[in-house]
């Protein structure tokens, strides 16, 4: 038996061991850890190499773009085929990697409620389709792992009380405390359920229709291995796993990232790092961000976990012309260590959480925020806290329309504001995430939140294909302008080591109407200053605050100009942003 095997088989064992602690389970861990190494095909012939700690499977040309399976549809093929055709066609050049979210069959949230996690959704595609993309980008996929649709054979199951999902559902009894839950919805937690064996209470974290699964049964997690092993098969090489911090239960806690929560997932990239070396999980939690960035572990859980306290630190910085709150985030995260990265992005198929900025804008600045989102068009979701009350909990809005002002009202600007936010995101410490509405500047969608009655649709476009591709044609509609800036940032960043997501970071100190770090690759021959006007009116930049080398020549690779160091001084326009470096590599 090789050493690899031997370590990996104590390992999971291990792991199995922490969160089966005080549970009973029919099988002993040991057995457990078996079956689970088996159903992904690990065996004593094939592990013969322990994964390399520390390492990092990403580098400056990763970009993911974030889009749904039907976001660009056509009359004539399936709207996977369709994707394939606009990313072949618009970005295969700057874009390397695609998140298609959820793409099975589902029952409701867009998605977010699957029914059958083993097939891909009919009106989409089929695995063919999935596996063609695949062999084009990297694909990243979700595991909506915390919980299904109450309309999937499970749970049909569950209510028979026989066959398999029979006992895969989290349910409590009157004596279980949940007055110190916290959950991002504002109805009931229990679903009152009539099953074969009488009333049960269904613990539902997010609706009545996405019922929470029972990870204290082994069953479960054997379940979602063997789907991390087909979605492997069929290509899938990052998996984000959904609303993970709620998995875990337990009577009288907040039923969140608690710890045994935090060693599924060390267990799971155990599995998939043996597996597929290269693959990654990403974690999606959407919470404050002290809590957010516990699921990096020991550089032993997930490989990235999603910049949520960006979104809205980096619109209210743009809308407020003041960029204090976001430097002094910027200064607090820690630098993500080797084999561990930050997943950044600004604009997602759901809104812009609030709960990340918790601690970090206080409760008048995040009313302002909201309240100027709302003069735009956005609209609020709420969540209730113990006792009752509800608080906001993300805006909804387009984030073409969230930047077309400040708080003093829409303005011309809205373009500039738009780009110069991406500019930043883009050099930032981290994977760059692009929501596909962001790279076609999209707006509003007011019909769609009418057909669906959800908020979120605001933001959840599905564009026809020909209608889009006129658009793009004329190089005078917001949709092309955007793709075409947006394509010449990408095509810059991806020739940048100074922009490897583990490169240095620092940030400079230039004010508050400023927003500036610096940059330097990992073998320290580039360097990067990235500073921006995050304001309407013109601001100078002062060479001395910045101290470029005067021994080195200095370009803004966006314009392509040489910075001239005996000039005391430059301007920047409104929103504009400059990246200096002593490279010129384009």
């Amino acid at each position: 038996m090789s050493d690899a095997y031997t370590w990996l088989c104590e390992k999971v064992q291990h792991h199995l061991d922490v969160i089966y602690q005080g549970v009973e389970i029919p099988q002993s861990s040991e057995e457990i850890a078996k079956s689970l190494i088996n159903t992904m095909r690990l065996n004593e012939v094939s592990t013969k190499q322990m994964p390399i700690p520390h390492q990092n499977h990403w580098s400056e040309e990763d970009i993911v773009l974030i889009t749904y399976g039907d976001s660009i549809e056509s009359e004539t093929q399936s709207p996977l085929v369709t994707l394939h055709q606009f990313l072949n066609k618009y970005v295969k050049d700057t874009i390397n990697g695609v998140h298609i979210l959820p793409f099975f069959p589902y029952s409701s949230d867009d998605g977010f409620a699957v029914i059958d996690y083993s097939s891909v959704n009919e009106s989409l595609g089929n695995w063919l389709d999935i596996k063609s993309i695949s062999s084009n980008y990297k694909l990243m996929s979700d595991l909506v792992i915390n919980h299904c649709s109450s309309r999937s054979a499970w749970f049909d199951n569950f209510i028979k009380c026989e066959g398999t999902g029979s006992d895969f559902f989290f349910t409590v009894d009157d004596d279980y405390d949940i007055s110190q839950v916290v959950r991002p919805r504002t109805s009931d937690l229990l679903r009152e359920t009539k099953t074969a064996e009488g009333i049960k209470k269904v613990w539902c974290t997010f609706s009545h229709d996405q019922v929470d699964f029972d990870f204290q049964n082994p069953k479960v997690l054997a379940a979602f291995v063997l789907i991390i092993r087909q979605y492997l098969d069929h290509g899938v090489r990052i998996f984000r796993l959904d609303a993970v911090a709620f998995l875990w239960k337990k009577s009288g806690t907040t039923c969140i990232n608690l710890e045994k929560t935090h060693e599924v997932i060390r267990l799971l990239r155990t599995l998939i790092e043996y597996a597929q070396n290269d693959c990654i999980i990403i974690t999606e939690t959407n919470i404050p961000n002290r809590e957010n960035l516990t699921y990096f572990g020991n550089a032993n859980e997930a490989h990235a976990v999603y910049n949520f306290s960006l979104p809205p630190l980096l619109v209210n910085t743009l809308v407020t012309g003041d960029c204090t709150y976001l430097k002094n985030w910027l200064m607090s995260m820690p630098p993500a260590q080797n084999g561990t990265t930050y997943f950044n992005f600004i604009a997602s198929h759901d809104g812009i959480g609030l709960r990340p900025a918790e601690g970090l804008l206080n409760e008048d600045e995040i009313n302002t925020l909201v309240n100027t989102m709302q003069s735009f068009g956005g609209m609020v979701s709420w969540r209730t806290l113990p006792g009752g009350k509800q608080k906001p909990y993300e805006i909804n809005i387009a984030l073409f329309d969230a930047l077309k002002g400040t708080t003093k009202g829409a303005d011309t600007l809205g373009m500039e504001r738009f780009i110069c936010a991406h500019e930043i995101m883009f050099a930032l410490e981290g994977i760059p995430g692009l929501y596909v509405h962001s790279l076609l500047a999209t707006g509003n969608d007011y019909e769609r939140v009418t057909n669906t009655s959800q908020n979120r649709s605001i933001n959840r476009r599905r564009w026809n294909m020909a209608e889009l591709e006129s658009q793009l044609a004329d190089n005078t509609t917001q949709h092309s302008v955007a793709l075409s800036r947006i394509n010449h940032l990408l095509a810059i960043r991806i020739n940048q080591k100074a922009f490897h997501p583990n490169a240095t970071q620092f940030t400079l100190q230039l004010g508050k109407n400023l927003f500036g770090f610096w940059r330097q690759s990992i073998d320290r021959r580039q360097s990067i200053f990235c500073i921006s006007n995050i304001t309407d009116v013109e601001q100078t930049v002062v060479m001395s605050d910045i101290n470029l080398i005067g021994t080195d020549c200095w370009w803004d690779l966006i314009t392509g100009d040489e910075i001239i160091l005996d000039h005391s001084d430059f301007i920047l326009a409104p929103y504009q942003t400059v990246w200096i470096s002593n490279t010129c590599t384009v």
